[in-house]
């Protein structure tokens, strides 16, 4: 999908969004899923909603037949543990397109370690808070009277310079979730700025748009920015449908789910707020 050299407006993102989100509920792609406990119904929820196939599958005894035969990988440290650790390794290893989500990477020096050896297998993708983007920019998991384990005690904008730094270091494209959500490549900088508060009031909103990101890098692996950014958006575009019936974090959950599942063109196009920042 070559989005050539067009102006990239409010309304070709919309129109962008549109497109990937048409192309995973054409292809259905298969995302496997080495997530943590907390998350592995909302995730394999999003991805079914969005249109995509998820797999939770995280045996190392698997890996080597399962997951070349998947279209993306998504891998989330959550609830890591030094059992899945090789299975984590091997699935990034497999040649598949995938994205990484680095949970509290700051809680320990072992977890700190992990996601460093991961990310040293270059994700197409890293998704995490602005704490989780600047500890991992800063290879550190030294201990901060402003750590809340897997919340931010930052805001996004605070990590845009860490999230380009760590971006050019890695090759990946680093996405920091926010208020509003910012996707760099290490020059380039895109907000998206969909979303609702009380999203943030559910457990495992965050893993699971990681998830639903790795299915939109896999119909559109040449430009992880864009699908990064397109993700995010209608992820957060669903949040804000859902809230309009929600009461509360728990109805927010069902009815996000829903939107997402009957999101149209009409209202992806014109309701997508994602734009280039400076």
């Amino acid at each position: 999908m070559d989005s050539g050299a067009e102006e990239r407006t409010p309304a070709w993102w919309g129109r962008r969004a549109w497109s990937l989100l048409s192309a995973v509920r054409a292809r259905a792609p298969l995302v496997q899923c080495i997530t943590n406990f907390v998350s592995m119904d909302l995730a394999a929820n999003s991805l079914l909603a969005a249109g995509a196939s998820p797999a939770m599958v995280h045996s190392i005894r698997e890996v080597p037949e399962f997951t070349p035969r998947c279209d993306a990988v998504c891998v989330n440290v959550g609830t890591l543990s030094e059992d899945w650790l090789p299975s984590m390794r091997a699935a990034a290893s497999a040649g598949r397109p995938w994205v990484l989500d680095p949970v509290a990477a700051a809680a320990s020096g072992f977890r700190m370690e992990a996601c460093l050896s991961l990310l040293a297998l270059r994700p197409a993708v890293v998704r995490g808070n602005a704490s989780e983007i600047i500890a991992l920019a800063d290879r550190s998991a030294a201990a901060s009277s402003r750590f809340k384990g897997a919340d931010s005690s930052h805001e996004s904008v605070d990590a845009i310079e860490a999230a380009k730094a760590l971006a050019l270091s890695t090759g990946a494209v680093v996405a920091v979730s926010g208020a509003v959500d910012f996707v760099t490549d290490g020059k380039q900088v895109v907000g998206a700025s969909n979303g609702v508060a009380m999203m943030q009031k559910i457990t495992a909103t965050g893993c699971a748009v990681t998830a639903v990101i790795a299915a939109f890098v896999a119909v559109e692996p040449s430009d992880a920015l864009v699908a990064a950014a397109c993700a995010l958006a209608i992820f957060g575009l669903a949040g804000e449908i859902g809230m309009e019936s929600a009461k509360g974090p728990a109805s927010l959950r069902m009815h996000l789910v829903d939107a997402l599942h009957c999101l149209d063109e009409q209202t992806v196009t014109s309701g997508v707020n994602i734009s280039s920042r400076p």
